[in-house]
């Protein structure tokens, strides 16, 4: 008896499970002992099963019944724990856990949720609680797979969660069509829940197959999901499994990404195990980055890792110095070229500190001039055959790099003392006149020599000196002597010869005579003219070599010349005028360049023309319709400079710019003019003709580029046009009709820039006043027209119309204007949205029986109208009602109706009370508005601080929207709350669903109660502080 006391009952193991702080080791030995003791097994197993449905049917994550959960599976699973001595203790170890899991599979598809949770949580618990060398039945592990994959799709997420959790163990990687990997990589790509998808990355197994998914995660929308894609990829993908692509993209975007979270775990995990892949080493780690090819990304990796370390110990691990602190040039490499040069810009940004300690590690500047100079003179001149042979290629390459590395580190020199700055420009200079310079490095040492030298003129005066050397150098000529000049020295020679025969003549006869001493004279005298004869004769032999300057016209004198013009004229400030010395350049060398027959040479030329337009407004006159020539008969890269260059100097003059020639000759007519008023007239109709068609053709010319083929063209084109738009340059309902339709047409889909152009431009252009507003209105109607209008074979008819008009009525909401806005002259009584529902009205009754009419009417339903403006509007919505003869169409203008008059009465009521109190309220009612002032009855009556919100929400959605079935999450907040969710997806382009407004649950007496309540309690406050007073 007294053992039968001490044997633990199952109900009174649950009991103690639940409870916190409990030791579920001892609770599971002493069941255990209950169990061994028990003949009967099944009886034990049904009343386990039976207490263990208690918690099961709880979907809340009590601690209770968590723990409850966590000891089932841990009883269950503790036989597996012992060592198994015999067959039968097996099949009665493994019976209770092959009853249990068949009770599971039978319950995995219960109506309950909580049911269903429970089950795949239970299944999870006791695959995961079993040891690594655990074997089940092949039949059972069949139906364990089935019924979680079939789990997988709940509709649930915390279900599909723990289903996903419970195939960890089951899925083979190896495998090649496991169906669990399939269903992880088809859930990480697909499955709503950020949870689950962070669930399936803790759980999937890395293999060929299933990498791609999780580096598509570091993409996620969720900076939860983010963070733990770049863990995973930390902890179990070693670096090379990853292409070197993928490991520039996924440092790229980690260590850019929004989320200060994420940008820690690439810096402090990723980062961190791929060093110690790399055993410590960074300059390893950057040849695995490739570093040529993507020097922005090394540097941001390179600053990541050097945050983490303090500023001395980075200048002690600098080892590769000599005692000159530079790199030996035997030693230069890429990446340790591109560590030092990131090592003093990082030390230069920390200020006062790290500009002592860049001292260690950077020589004076005259040393390093020298350095430098000595290096990029050795750079090598491929031959014609070397230039065929790629490894000779990539090593000029690797040493043009390394060059504008150690060019790009003289930005973080001191350059105050004089002497090491005068040395500096000298060298900067020297190397650019080198014929041997690489034209990739001219831009870099211009920018370096334009950055020590401040003052504009003597920019100018430098600049235009390297340029005259480079493309006029000093050359040695050999020139053919005169036939006059050759017969005088060949008649020198004969004298010279006939005077030594005379004297050797006279020798011997010295000789004979015996007179030694004027022997000894004739003899020297016979040295001086065989001297003499020997120069003569060199002199007829060899050409006259002249020094003199010879001009260059090949392509690459030509680009490093114009490159050179470009950098100076981006560093002159715009006020400064062109002058003579930018004059001869621009004569000389950029108009002639704009005719070149190589590409390059002619975009450079372009872009050095649209510079030079900036600096004089005569000057873009004058050299317009060259820059428009260039437009319509160039390559594209040059067009894309052209039109760059003319939407510039739009930007900076305006349309005047194309005006000035006919107000000067205007003004040298003046006196003529006003003697002859009859043909002033007739000449200022005509001029503004002549002036409003060549505005016309302009703006034609340059939103054709909208429709281009090329995406650059359109990019450019749409972002110069928005540009001038947002400036106040040009106001064109036209044009901003074709851009929004240029944002929806599926054939932009993949240019990403356009699309976020674009998606940037037109809440903030919207938004800014109500003039840009009144030219949404005005663009309303057109742009619909054009996507009911586009055949079924155009790109417009995938467009989602419905969305279309959604954003549209957004982005014209009196309330979304900025607060300054509101408060200018312009924010009148009536709204826009006021004039555009009397001109959707008008549009619906032109043809009541179009199919276009549902659009319209769902966008007339979301309008904001004035209190002022809905008597006159009622008319015309009386009139729709008797010709509109689709039901659906009925139902949303019945319910616009009675919503609006509704309002109407509210505002009676209103200012019935603003009459007695004097408070105030929104001028401005949304039908739907309405609903909720009544249901909230003590929020204040401002409708305007509903819609602060809206324009930041529309921005974001509506940039990130698709074609058909997109999301319109651009209404404003308070049209959100007042509506029952509407779907956007409907199935047909056509088909509007109807807009659920939430019916009038309470009296329009209801508000009027309210608004006194209000006004009581505000009074009375008042009241009590002329009390106090």
């Amino acid at each position: 008896m007294g053992a039968e006391k001490k044997l633990l009952q199952i109900k009174d193991a649950f009991e103690m499970a639940q409870k916190p702080h409990q030791n579920h080791a001892k609770i599971v030995a002493a069941l255990k002992r209950t169990y061994n003791q028990l003949k009967d097994k099944m009886v034990f197993h049904e009343e386990f099963v039976h207490y263990l449905k208690y918690p099961m049917i709880i979907y809340k994550r009590e601690p209770a019944v968590e723990q409850v959960i966590n000891f089932a599976a841990k009883f269950v699973t503790s036989f597996d724990q012992l060592e198994k001595e015999d067959g039968s203790e097996e099949e009665e170890e493994n019976s209770l856990l092959s009853y249990l899991f068949n009770f599971l599979l039978e319950s995995h598809s219960a109506n309950s949720h909580a049911v269903r949770l429970r089950v795949c949580q239970l299944v999870n618990k006791l695959l995961g609680s079993m040891p690594e060398n655990a074997q089940i039945d092949d039949d059972l592990f069949d139906k364990i797979n089935e019924a979680m994959l079939i789990r997988l799709k709940d509709k649930i997420p915390n279900v599909r969660l723990q289903a996903v959790l419970a195939l960890a163990r089951l899925q083979d990687p190896n495998a090649e069509n496991c169906p669990v990997v399939n269903v992880y990589n088809a859930l990480l790509e697909n499955d709503s829940s950020a949870e689950v998808r962070r669930a399936v990355l803790s759980c999937i197994a890395p293999s060929a197959k299933t990498l791609p998914k999780i580096v598509g995660r570091t993409m996620d929308v969720k900076e939860a999901v983010r963070k733990l894609a770049y863990e995973v990829l930390a902890e179990k993908v070693h670096m090379r499994a990853l292409s070197i692509a993928q490991r520039v993209k996924l440092l790229q975007q980690g260590l850019n990404d929004r989320s200060d979270a994420v940008k820690e775990v690439v810096q402090k995990k990723l980062l961190q195990a791929w060093l110690r892949l790399t055993e410590g080493n960074v300059l390893e780690l950057l040849h695995r980055l490739d570093v040529e090819n993507c020097p922005k990304v090394a540097v941001l990796v390179l600053n990541a890792m050097f945050s983490l370390s303090p500023l001395s110990n980075l200048v002690q691990n600098c080892k590769n110095l000599d005692n000159r602190k530079l790199i030996p040039v035997e030693d230069l490499t890429a990446e340790s070229a591109l560590y030092w040069r990131a090592l003093c810009e990082y030390l230069k940004s920390k200020g006062e500190e790290g500009e002592a300690l860049m001292e260690e590690i950077l020589s004076e500047p005259a040393t390093y001039a020298d350095y430098l100079l000595s290096y990029l003179q050795n750079m090598p001149v491929l031959s014609e055959e070397q230039r065929e042979d790629f490894s000779c290629i990539e090593n000029l390459l690797t040493k043009e790099f390394i060059g504008q590395q150690l060019i790009l580190i003289i930005g973080c020199m001191d350059t105050t003392e004089e002497g090491g700055r005068k040395r500096l420009l000298a060298v900067l200079q020297e190397i650019l006149i080198l014929p041997t310079t690489s034209t990739s490095l001219i831009s870099s040492l211009v920018e370096r020599l334009l950055s020590i030298l401040k003052d504009d003129d003597r920019r100018i005066h430098t600049v235009a000196e390297i340029i005259s050397e480079v493309r006029e150098p000093i050359v040695t000529v050999d020139t053919p002597r005169d036939a006059a000049e050759i017969r005088k020295q060949q008649l020198k020679l004969a004298e010279i010869k006939v005077k030594l025969l005379e004297t050797k003549e006279a020798l011997e006869e010295c000789i004979i005579l015996q007179d030694f001493n004027y022997a000894l004279v004739l003899k020297e005298k016979i040295r001086e003219l065989e001297c003499i004869k020997s120069d003569l004769i060199k002199e007829t032999e060899q050409p006259e070599i002249k020094e003199m300057r010879v001009e260059k016209n090949d392509p690459e004198t030509l680009l490093k010349c114009l490159l050179m013009c470009y950098e100076l004229l981006k560093q002159m400030a715009l006020s400064k005028e062109i002058g003579p010395t930018m004059n001869g350049i621009i004569e000389s060398l950029i108009l002639p360049g704009i005719t070149n027959v190589h590409p390059a040479v002619r975009n450079m030329a372009v872009l050095c023309l649209g510079c030079c337009a900036l600096q004089s407004k005569d000057f873009a006159s004058q050299h317009l319709a060259l820059l428009l020539q260039v437009l319509q008969i160039d390559d594209i890269k040059v067009k894309r400079s052209a039109l760059k260059a003319v939407f510039d100097q739009l930007m900076l003059f305006g349309i005047e710019t194309f005006k000035a020639k006919k107000d000067n000759d205007s003004l040298s007519e003046e006196t003529e003019i006003r003697n002859r008023d009859c043909e002033e007239e007739g000449t200022k109709i005509k001029e503004l003709e002549e002036e409003t068609a060549t505005v016309h053709n302009l703006l034609q010319l340059l939103s054709s580029f909208l429709d281009s083929e090329f995406s650059e063209l359109r990019t450019e084109a749409a972002e110069g046009l928005a540009k001038l738009m947002f400036s106040g340059r040009l106001i064109s309902a036209k044009l901003l009709s074709r851009l929004i339709l240029l944002w929806y047409n599926p054939v932009t889909e993949e240019d990403t820039q356009l699309r976020h152009c674009l998606g940037v431009f037109f809440p903030l252009f919207a938004y800014a006043n109500r003039t840009n507003q009144e030219c949404f209105e005005e663009a309303f109607l057109p742009t619909l027209r054009t996507l009911f209008n586009a055949p079924a074979s155009s790109p417009l008819a995938e467009v989602d119309i419905a969305n279309v008009s959604e954003l549209l009525v957004d982005l014209t909401r009196p309330s979304g204007l900025n607060h300054q806005a509101k408060k200018s002259q312009d924010y009148q009584d009536l709204t826009v949205h006021d004039s555009l529902a009397v001109k959707i009205c008008n549009e619906i009754l032109i043809d009541p029986t179009a199919p276009d009419v549902r659009i319209y009417a769902k966008a007339l339903s979301s309008l904001e109208l004035s209190k002022y403006f809905t008597k006159d509007l009622m008319v015309l919505l009386d009139e729709i009602l008797e010709k509109v003869k689709d039901k659906l169409c009925q139902r949303v203008i019945e319910k616009f109706r009675i919503n609006l008059s509704k309002g109407n009465d509210i505002d009676k009521d209103r200012s019935e009370v603003e009459q007695e109190t004097g408070t105030t309220t929104s001028e401005h009612v949304n039908p739907n508005e309405e609903e909720k002032n009544k249901e909230v009855d003590q929020s204040p009556v401002n409708e305007h601080k509903d819609y602060v919100p809206a324009k930041q929400k529309s921005t974001r959605s509506k940039a990130t929207r698709g074609q058909r079935k997109v999301n319109t999450g651009a209404r404003s907040v308070n049209t959100r709350r007042n509506r029952k969710t509407v779907a956007s997806d409907s199935e047909s382009g056509d088909e509007v669903p109807e807009p659920v407004i939430l019916p009038s649950s309470r009296p329009s007496r209801r508000a009027k109660t309210a608004a006194l309540e209000k006004t009581r309690m505000n009074l009375s406050k008042l009241l009590n502080v002329e009390a106090d007073d």
